[in-house]
């Protein structure tokens, strides 16, 4: 039996599916269906695919709103204050804010239709606006050690230290609504990236917290104070770069949860017909998820048998694995007792 015939990658329809469902599962379950319809098909899973993309969307540019009202109010401090640790803590925010537009570019060409060039769509540009992210958090992290540095071995003094404390207080709130904010819709959505920039929006509201205490020692006439925190407002900045970076990074080499891989075995072991589950493969494609198995099905099954299986299996994942979008089932039958396993003799006799 090959793919073709019982792949399912919910491109196209199965007029049968609900009839051989609905007759098994009798009169309750088909009113249960008129009440409150559901379907797989192509159409629903991009309108669901559309709505994370818009969600995905107006998080980004709320973000980008508040961080940008509040780098724009601390730059006005750094100007007549000369504090290099808030100078840090607002490029910082700066650049967090900036990172809105590769994700959106990204979000909205995910939205794009498969082609015949790229089958799988443009998902993937999700990952790589996460790359762009991380050299994002990068560059920020070092323009803020070199300015601190470069105030350490110059110390001078700070000046309007009750400003710079305001302006590090509306830093930690903004940046901590944001991080929240954003935290929660990529998770919701799927999105490492957007997750990852929401942790970098975190960091963000500690290093503000950070610049109140340098602004407390310059009160106290100790110049070298606000330096010192700025450095360790680059050492935060490196901590979050390298969380973001194994996220990032995980999605690009196709890293899912593992949790998700079980969850996907178990609902495909329940499957009547299915006598086992043979190599299994989920990956992300931007906040996506799609799924490629094979499940072993009796050997005297008919064509049609099996592939009933393959449309129950198919069924079974898109309900079972939370964001699973497509899912392809290949039925392997199992050996006939006296019979060769057919695929072992393709194997002994393939060409060296």
């Amino acid at each position: 039996m090959s793919d073709h015939e019982h792949g399912h990658g919910h491109g196209h329809d199965h007029p049968h599916r609900h009839e051989h469902e609905h007759g098994r599962r009798g009169f309750r379950h088909r009113l249960a269906h008129v009440l409150t319809p559901h379907s797989h098909e192509t159409a629903d899973k991009l309108d669901s695919a559309l709505e994370s993309s818009a969600r995905g969307m107006r998080a980004l540019w709320v973000s980008l709103a508040v961080l940008g009202a509040t780098a724009v109010m601390q730059a006005a401090v750094v100007t007549v204050s000369g504090s290099v640790a808030l100078l840090g803590d607002t490029v910082h925010n700066a650049a967090d804010a900036l990172t809105a537009v590769p994700l959106g570019i990204a979000f909205v060409l995910g939205r794009r239709a498969a082609t015949r060039r790229f089958t799988y769509g443009y998902g993937r540009a999700e990952d790589l606006a996460g790359i762009v992210i991380v050299l994002t958090i990068a560059a920020s992290a070092a323009f803020a050690g070199w300015a601190a540095i470069d105030r350490l071995l110059d110390p001078r003094p700070v000046a309007h230290v009750p400003a710079v404390a305001a302006a590090a207080l509306v830093g930690f709130a903004g940046n901590e609504w944001v991080a929240r904010y954003r935290i929660r819709v990529g998770r919701d959505i799927g999105s490492a990236a957007l997750v990852a920039d929401g942790l970098h929006a975190r960091t963000d509201g500690f290093t503000s917290l950070a610049v109140l205490i340098g602004a407390g020692g310059s009160a106290l006439g100790w110049q070298l104070a606000d330096p010192i925190v700025g450095l360790a407002i680059t050492a935060a900045i490196t901590l979050v770069l390298r969380d973001a970076a194994r996220e990032v990074f995980r999605r690009v080499l196709d890293a899912v949860d593992p949790e998700l891989v079980d969850r996907a075995e178990g609902a495909l072991r329940e499957v009547e017909g299915v006598r086992g589950v043979g190599e299994l493969r989920l990956r992300w494609i931007g906040h996506r998820l799609r799924a490629e198995v094979a499940v072993v099905v009796d050997g005297e099954m008919t064509v049609h048998q099996s592939h009933a299986v393959t449309v129950e299996a198919e069924h079974a994942l898109l309900h079972a694995v939370p964001r699973l979008t497509a899912a392809l089932v290949h039925a392997d039958p199992a050996p006939i007792p006296g019979e060769a396993d057919p695929h072992h003799a393709l194997a002994h006799h393939a060409p060296a």
